[in-house]
């Protein structure tokens, strides 16, 4: 006799003001994950567009904004722009490391200096070496910690320069949360190769896409997630590619560059800005 299988209960947040949109508000709807089948309700959320925190699963259920759209990177047809193919080079010898789900203090150290540069007032600014660690070590789903570090000398590990906590789902990779040094002025676009590498790792372990999170138009700081192709989101009917056109209008707008009639153009900024709220 099998046992019965659980269905998790949800749970709606009060209303809230919304951290990328001024002037509108935000709520979530949430289910906490647990027990042996929380691998399979985890990935079986992500594919209808939830995020994960800790032991808790949510989506935005905002009652008069839609804005917020689920996006995945298809791994196994993504071609580089020139720009990419840049910052994957530059960036090519980088010591880079699969770890254990168990936050260090190097990492939290990371951490405070990446928040202090590109996210002064925001939601983790205030969040201390405890808290670092429920976020990295306590997952009920199989996660781990991928470290790139500069090439150390001798036995001597390098510096640590980022650092992502990543989701292994059976169709892909889910990046939680990344950081990285925003102080390196040398190695350009450190949260850029952090997800071109995500996607180069999925390709090769035929895992079919990278969640990227949610996706805001309008809000500056996640325009960087448009620059991948190509790029899939979650519509209400189910996951879509975007339209090439479309996309390319997009990156061109991120950019804040003219494109050729290839969609050329030229290296923009770091993007990486993910934000971690109940974590993206």
């Amino acid at each position: 006799m099998t046992a019965p299988i659980r269905f998790p209960r949800f749970f709606v947040t009060s209303p809230a003001p919304c951290p990328y949109l001024p002037g509108r508000s935000e709520r979530k709807v949430f289910t906490e994950l647990r027990g042996e089948s929380a691998d399979e309700l985890n990935e079986a959320l992500g594919r209808i567009g939830f995020r994960r925190s800790q032991t808790v699963a949510y989506r935005p259920s905002c009652l008069d904004c839609q804005a917020c759209v689920s996006v995945r990177v298809v791994a196994g047809e993504f071609k580089p722009s020139s720009s990419q193919k840049r910052t994957m080079k530059s960036n090519s010898d980088l010591v880079v490391s699969e770890c254990r789900p168990w936050a260090t203090e190097e990492q939290y150290e990371l951490l405070r200096r990446y928040l202090a540069a590109r996210h002064p007032g925001g939601g983790m600014a205030e969040m201390d070496e405890s808290d670092f660690a429920d976020m990295v070590e306590h997952t009920p789903v199989s996660s781990y910690v991928v470290e790139y570090r500069e090439p150390g000398v001798g036995c001597e590990p390098g510096r640590l320069v980022g650092a992502c906590l990543t989701d292994v789902q059976g169709d892909g990779l889910s990046m939680i949360y990344s950081f990285f040094d925003p102080d390196i002025e040398d190695r350009a676009g450190l949260g850029n190769f952090i997800i071109l590498d995500h996607i180069r790792r999925a390709a090769e372990n035929g895992l079919p896409y990278v969640y990227l999170g949610y996706w805001v138009e309008g809000s500056d700081r996640m325009q960087y997630k448009v620059r991948y192709r190509p790029i899939e989101r979650l519509t209400r009917g189910g996951w879509e590619r975007m339209p090439e056109d479309e996309q390319k209008r997009l990156i061109g707008a991120a950019t804040g560059k003219r494109r050729d009639a290839e969609g050329a153009a030229l290296p923009a900024k770091d993007g990486n800005q993910l934000e971690y709220k109940l974590a993206d």
